[in-house]
């Protein structure tokens, strides 16, 4: 684990013990041109607070909007592709024929035990 990844999971750590929900968002698959290598992490708590990067800022807002609107990952991990339409990497900014597959994963504190949603 690089030393980002251990930051993510530092700062998720501090917000879970702050009792906020979370996500932990993880590149599982990368095809092309892709800024960050699978097993990159980034976490982002109910209040807008982010740590770590999937893209290099690319895809992140898009991904963190949806999340906290409870489009993604609200009751269970889900795989959320990008970069498959060109229309959506233009508008996102990916690098020529970059996409990723990212897995969003709600966390939250629960008398003091880690709640990690269900596998999919």
């Amino acid at each position: 684990m690089d030393s980002i990844n251990h930051q993510v999971i530092a700062t998720l750590s501090q917000w879970l013990d702050q009792e906020l929900d979370c996500w932990l968002c993880t590149i599982v698959t990368t095809w092309g041109s892709s800024p960050r290598p699978v097993g990159s992490l980034l976490a982002c708590n109910s209040k807008g607070e982010v740590s770590g990067s999937l893209s290099g800022g690319c895809v992140e807002e898009d991904l963190i909007e949806k999340l906290l609107r409870g489009e993604h990952a609200a009751q269970a991990p889900q795989r959320i592709r990008y970069g498959v339409r060109k229309a959506e990497s233009d508008r996102l900014g990916l690098p020529c024929g970059g996409r990723l597959e990212v897995v969003p994963s709600r966390l939250s504190l629960m008398s003091k035990t880690v709640v990690v949603s269900p596998a999919y």
